[in-house]
């Protein structure tokens, strides 16, 4: 193991906030000593199946604890995610039905292994220790919190405040992952900042079950894609740890120029020596954004293709975006008829997850075929085979007739 200065400069980067550093370093010391690794925790439910950059603010500090030689436990929340966590909510989540939870547990499963090591990372399910809970034992933990104190957490007040409903599920929400802490022995839990009450409740639990309470890291939320709100797959502003190389690098090219040192910060290994020498750039008028910008995209993909893939990301990006022309490889969908409505035509290519998106996608102008914009959505096209359809700046599949 590194000495405990070594340790404690690798954890500092990049998080937000340590609860506490004293607590930790204690931590640290003690795991030098008695050789013993500690348990690191870091959770996620599975409401969604895809893993996206903002996940990775997490699980990469996960990572440098692996590779600082401590245990790391990753989470998968099918228990909780049928509750659905209530952090910055102001409407109770929709319920998601074991099927749904256990087919996005699946995806999780194969994408955190992208970052982390296989055969040193323990991959828990919450569910075996919470299906086991007799009614007494969930009892008993709701005896150890209060609702004065859950109504401390900004969302919970708010929405009380305002007459918007609470369940007593939710409430249970932040005491079940605190229980998950429990069942674990945890040292350690990351968490995004959004996560700092159900983290520290996490600490509350701990103690009434006779625990030394975890160390508490909270890491900065990721800014999506349109410069303004946490990545996030609900509001279509996130670059997927499964996103195609072309689409991951095309993604990156279209975040705002601010966003491209927090990029480089959290979400690469650059040493700090470079991510001074990327402050000062920006800082240059003469410096182009868009060139780091370009280094910023290959070296995500990279990350997570290989280099060969970013180059022909790369070249792909300078195809269609500087020399706007259609790319030379693109994907070919059959269609299930040479007449087709427009609305159909795109939710059918899978470019609009729903007719009312499809619709959206019309009327912005987003939509053309061979070139020519589509404005009517309800329009029917007749079509012969070999159309080009675009739909935004960076999508495009050529369209043939026949299964």
């Amino acid at each position: 193991m590194l000495s405990l200065n070594e340790q404690m400069d690798i954890i500092n980067r990049g998080n937000k906030e340590i609860i506490s550093e004293d607590e930790l370093a204690g931590k640290i010391e003690s795991s030098i000593q008695t050789g013993i690794p500690l348990t690191v925790k870091w959770g996620a439910d599975p409401s969604a199946p895809d893993i996206h950059l903002g996940h990775t603010v997490s699980i990469r500090k996960l990572g440098q604890f692996q590779n600082l030689g401590h245990r790391v436990v990753f989470i998968i929340g099918d228990f909780t995610a049928m509750i659905g966590d209530p952090s910055g909510k102001t409407i109770a989540r929709k319920h998601l039905s074991r099927q749904q939870v256990m087919q996005n547990a699946e995806t999780y499963k194969q994408q955190i292994f992208r970052i982390l090591d296989p055969e040193k990372t323990v991959v828990e399910f919450n569910s075996r220790w919470c299906n086991a809970l007799s009614f007494e034992e969930i009892l008993n933990l709701t005896s150890k919190y209060t609702i004065a104190r859950m109504l401390e957490r900004d969302d919970f007040e708010n929405r009380y405040r305002t007459g918007q409903p609470i369940t007593i599920m939710e409430f249970l929400y932040p005491l079940i992952q605190g229980y998950d802490s429990v069942a674990l022995k945890a040292d350690i839990e990351l968490g995004g900042t959004d996560q700092k009450f159900n983290l520290l409740v996490a600490r509350d639990i701990q103690r009434e079950y006779g625990q030394i309470p975890q160390v508490v890291i909270t890491m900065p939320l990721l800014v999506g894609t349109d410069g303004t709100q946490k990545m996030s797959k609900s509001l279509g502003n996130y670059i997927a740890l499964d996103d195609p190389p072309e689409q991951m690098y095309g993604k990156t090219m279209s975040v705002p120029d601010e966003l491209i040192y927090p990029y480089f910060e959290l979400l690469t290994d650059v040493t700090g020596e470079e991510l001074e020498q990327i402050k000062k750039l920006l800082a240059d008028p003469k410096c182009n954004p868009m060139e780091l910008k370009k280094q910023l995209a290959k070296r995500l993909v990279t990350m997570y293709y290989d280099p060969q893939k970013a180059e022909t990301a790369e070249r792909e990006f300078d195809t269609i975006f500087r020399k706007k022309e259609t790319p030379e490889q693109m994907s070919v969908h059959r269609l299930s008829a040479n007449l087709l409505w427009v609305i159909k035509l795109l939710t059918e290519v899978k470019f609009a997850s729903s007719n009312s998106e499809a619709r959206r996608l019309v009327q912005q102008g987003a939509v053309s075929i061979d070139g020519t914009r589509i404005s009517d959505p309800e329009l029917t096209i007749k079509f012969k085979g070999g159309e080009v359809l675009k739909v935004g700046k960076k999508k495009f599949v050529s369209l043939e007739i026949g299964c």
